[in-house]
């Protein structure tokens, strides 16, 4: 064999071991876990912090919105706001700060945590350190305050803002103007801002008209709903999912079946799948109508388009088949709800309960509360009523 050959044969003997080595290597050792899984992954809000701040050295991590997200609002639930204002006040150490999204999300993250003071403090701070203040820090701002249903605040910053620093509002800006509104109560205002919008030059988008439809529905005025839907059909803004809900929701309210059928059917036709919210909507127009058969049947087809059935619906079913006395049904739907790990709300459960006694069922309600408290997915305390 030729010195060449031989070379030739040794070098691919080498890359053959040195591959199956690195092989083998990667099969005995776990791979690295991301920064982000590794805060993720941590129970202990003190623990989590720590890690959170240590992994916010890499630029790569601070870029990531989900785990910020998912980070601020694990400790709100956990009622930890000393531990959500330490890892944003630790966002004041990096240059990002300078970048108006930067510090619009961490505003925005104040203002999903309720911390309103340092959400302002934030936005107030921007000029210190060289960033722009521009429509998109101040609707960050005005959302935060929104949250928290600080609805006279959102009015007052929305005049005063824009004029202090020639911001000009965009659509975003007058949709969370517009909710305010309308979580408010002045629904009135809230519709007139469309002409206002229009002379501004800019263009009423989908959340706008969801915003208005769903508190006119809700709210019972019929009528303007029908108004606002028709002023959205006539600016050629395409309804989604949310639009035919909200509806769908009024129709049922003011008991008028057929339209209800109509429009269901039109959302199918239209292409969008109609979700829980769609047939809850149904269940309820079919229970004022006094239909609990249709009411079981649209319960079904929640099942059947692949959806899990919510607290609203049996907020809905399970009071509605007591009123009628059917209590038989109401105990087989709280089993399955049971059984298929649903979540029931407790109130729905102990009203439940209560009438099972009243209707001289008190096995079946020992039976529920039994259930209630093997399951721990549920964490109820249920007591049944003294009332025979």
């Amino acid at each position: 064999m030729s010195s060449l050959a031989r070379a030739l044969r040794g070098t691919f003997n080498v890359r053959r071991f040195s591959s199956s080595a690195a092989a083998v290597s990667a099969a005995i050792s776990p791979p690295k876990k991301s920064l982000s899984s590794i805060v993720n992954g941590e129970r202990n809000p003190k623990r989590m912090v720590e890690k959170f701040k240590k992994a916010c050295e890499s630029e790569r991590f601070r870029a990531n919105i989900a785990v910020y997200d998912r980070t601020v609002r694990r400790l709100v639930a956990a009622k930890r706001l000393h531990f959500v204002e330490e890892i944003l006040e630790e966002q004041k150490k990096y240059r990002d700060m300078s970048k108006e999204g930067f510090v619009a999300r961490i505003i925005s993250l104040y203002g999903k945590a309720g911390m309103l003071e340092n959400a302002q403090k934030v936005f107030d701070e921007m000029p210190d350190r060289d960033c722009k203040r521009s429509v998109l820090s101040f609707n960050a701002l005005l959302s935060a305050y929104g949250l928290s249903k600080k609805f006279e605040v959102v009015e007052r910053l929305f005049t005063e803002i824009p004029r202090e620093l020639s911001i000009k509002p965009d659509i975003v800006s007058y949709n969370t103007l517009i909710k305010a509104l309308c979580d408010k109560g002045s629904l009135l205002e809230a519709v007139a801002l469309l002409d206002e919008i229009e002379s501004k030059g800019l263009k009423p988008d989908i959340v706008t008209f969801n915003t208005l439809l769903l508190s006119s529905y809700l709210k019972g005025v019929f009528e303007h709903g029908e108004e606002i839907w028709a002023k959205m059909v006539e600016k050629n803004v395409a309804a989604d999912i949310r639009t035919y809900n909200a509806r769908l929701l009024g129709l049922a309210n003011v008991m008028k079946s057929k339209d209800l059928v109509n429009l269901f059917e039109e959302l199918k036709a239209s292409g969008i799948k109609p979700d829980v919210f769609s047939f809850n909507a149904m269940i309820k127009g079919s229970i004022n109508q006094g239909n609990m058969d249709e009411a079981k049947s649209w319960y079904k087809e929640i099942g059947k388009h692949g959806y899990r059935p919510d607290k609203a619906t049996f907020a809905l079913l399970l009071p509605a088949m007591c009123k009628a006395c059917d209590f038989g049904s109401a105990v087989e739907l709280c089993k399955e709800a049971f059984s298929k790990r649903y979540i029931v709300g407790q109130a729905t459960l102990q009203l439940l309960v209560d009438e099972l006694v009243k209707g001289s069922m008190r096995g079946e309600a020992e039976e529920i509360v039994e259930i209630a408290k093997t399951n721990d997915f549920l964490k109820l305390k249920l007591h049944l009523s003294s009332q025979e």
